[in-house]
């Protein structure tokens, strides 16, 4: 029989959180229950930290530990934990009938694919700047499109995206 783990859950709310603060304190308190009962059925050992910062509740799942058991929650580009965070927000909707904005990241690798992502969006703006006309990026999910379409314009650059479902992607132009 497993050993029982036991996560740990922290919270940081700052100070210039918005009136739904209370909302968004129940949202991390419901979406860290569920995330450590996962945990739980799963026989991972994590901590889960929750923040709220600018109008959001941010999950983190971290562990010294469990290194190798939490990238199987990333998954290939992420796929595993854009799922999780899906269900995690179901769950919060269940619980609250509110939806939920929130976002969970694994080990960091948010973090990671965000530096990745906005070198994406520099190395296409260099392509433009140089005189290609426009560049066509690789398909991502919709949360990694909107990190790069606001990359792309503090780059003073356009994007648009097209194509559908899986191969839905973005196309970068200059300004008109």
């Amino acid at each position: 029989m497993p050993a029982e783990t036991e996560n740990a859950v922290e919270e940081t709310i700052h100070p210039d959180v918005e009136t739904g603060a209370s909302r968004l304190e129940e949202e991390g308190d419901i979406a860290a229950d569920y995330l450590e009962e996962l945990l739980d059925i799963a026989d991972i050992d994590g901590d889960i930290d929750i923040e709220v910062r600018n109008g959001r509740t941010y999950i983190s799942i971290v562990s010294d530990e469990e290194i190798e058991a939490l990238k199987g929650l990333v998954g290939h580009d992420g796929e595993v934990l854009d799922a999780l965070q899906e269900l995690t927000r179901l769950s919060v909707l269940s619980a609250t009938g509110n939806r939920s904005r929130l976002v969970l990241d694994i080990s960091g690798y948010r973090d990671r694919r965000n530096a990745e992502l906005a070198q994406i969006a520099k190395d296409a703006a260099e392509a433009i700047k140089g005189g290609t006309t426009s560049v066509a990026l690789a398909p991502m999910g919709a949360y990694e499109r909107k990190i790069v379409h606001d990359a792309i314009a503090e780059l003073g650059l356009e994007s648009e995206s097209e194509g559908e479902g899986s191969g839905r992607h973005i196309v970068v132009t200059a300004a008109q």
